[in-house]
């Protein structure tokens, strides 16, 4: 076994029993023990403006004071912008903080790889990209003769998608992760060469940000476009939403694997769309089938070191095509997920959209920024656990 390999199955292992150690620590103590009039004092109320259909939990169903519990500990959080809540296609509630407000916007990290996603289905909808079994290499001609690794002609965009191309998790390797985004060179399109693979494409997950940003500039490539404007035309304008920046690389790619700027209604007019199955206020925006395949679990169980300071509260993870799945209390969502904790997660048992911004805590990698990131988590998913069965 691989000097590499070992050290992989080590700090699996390590995760594993930091997750375990998660698991039996003695439950933290009731955290909605405000007095009642405290909670009768949290205002949540959406705002008036825009266009969102605007309702209260009362009339969608919910109890009231779950969300005033939720927005009550929001309130403590130091690097939360903006929490909203959707129900039965109507915001019932929606506040702002710290730097946060209505218009604000900022990178949404890697959240942005579920929108590249959504752009890969409707590429596909309309016919640019033939078959998602097309070949990664079929996109890339002008490096067919630089590649020394065979299997790496073999990678399909399906295999992109589930993050099982067989390209490594860059923050699992920290050479691989400052060359990419920190050496001042941000040409990542010629990383699928010398980028080594970790498997044989189709056989394991790895969260691979270079894999993202493939897909984003296959998108480019096959529609004879750019990101903003095939993004604009065929998903956002139809949402009556608008993507307000993307950050580039030096080749002029719009980055598939993070950065995308929103608001945070903009956000939760896009989780609506795809509770809803592709369908935005009566309109088809991206077929029902995509949306089906986009929420299938390719990947179960995934465990990485990494990832339990993030999402140690979100239990039994699975991947889809660039969606992330989990479990809390008795609920089962799909979400897409950005560095700092800037969510969208899809509760379809109760026809809900939970929005989180966050800062996205730009250039903080080490260990300290989690424990902002692990805070937004936490709120979510404690929420989510409180929520009743239906």
């Amino acid at each position: 076994m691989s000097k590499s390999r070992r050290n992989r199955r080590a700090i699996n292992l390590a995760a594993c029993v930091v997750l375990i150690a998660l698991l039996l620590m003695p439950a933290a103590p009731a955290r909605c023990s405000q007095a009642p009039e405290e909670l009768e004092s949290v205002d949540y109320a959406p705002l008036p403006e825009g266009h969102m259909k605007i309702s209260t939990p009362g009339e969608q169903g919910l109890d009231p004071g779950l969300l005033a519990r939720l927005y009550y500990e929001a309130e403590k959080l130091e690097t939360l912008y903006g929490l909203l809540v959707m129900r039965n296609g109507h915001l019932i509630a929606e506040k702002y903080f710290n730097e946060g407000s209505v218009d604000q916007i900022s990178g949404r990290q890697s959240s942005t790889k579920s929108f590249v996603s959504a752009l890969v289905g409707i590429a596909l909808d309309r016919g640019c990209i033939k078959s998602l079994d097309q070949k990664m290499m079929d996109f890339f001609p002008e490096f067919a003769d630089e590649i020394t690794d065979s299997r790496k002609k073999q990678i399909t965009i399906r295999q992109l998608l589930e993050m099982r191309g067989g390209y490594p998790d860059e923050e699992f390797t920290p050479p691989l992760f400052d060359n990419m985004f920190f050496q001042g060179n941000w040409r990542f399109v010629p990383h699928l060469v010398d980028f080594p693979l970790d498997s044989d494409p189709g056989m394991e997950f790895h969260y691979s940000n270079l894999s993202s940003h493939l897909l984003g500039v296959i998108v480019a490539r096959a529609c004879d476009t750019d990101l903003v404007t095939f993004s604009q035309e065929y998903l956002f304008s139809p949402m009556n939403a608008e993507v307000r920046g993307w950050q580039v690389d030096d080749d002029g790619y719009y980055w598939g694997c993070g950065e995308i700027y929103l608001t945070a209604r903009d956000m939760a007019k896009f989780g609506l769309m795809f509770l809803d199955g592709g369908v935005f206020d009566g309109k088809r925006i991206i077929s029902a089938e995509w949306v089906e395949a986009s929420f299938q679990r390719y990947s179960e169980n995934i465990v990485r070191g990494w990832l339990l300071p993030r999402y140690g509260y979100f239990l039994d993870l699975g991947y889809g095509y660039q969606w992330w799945s989990s479990m809390c209390g008795a609920h089962y969502f799909w979400y897409a997920a950005g560095h700092g904790g800037n969510y969208v997660i899809l509760l379809h048992d109760l026809n809900m959209v939970i929005v989180t911004t966050a800062d996205p805590l730009h250039d903080k990698w080490d260990d300290n920024p989690w424990k902002y990131e692990g805070a937004v988590n936490r709120l979510v998913a404690e929420f989510i656990k409180s929520l009743p069965s239906e």
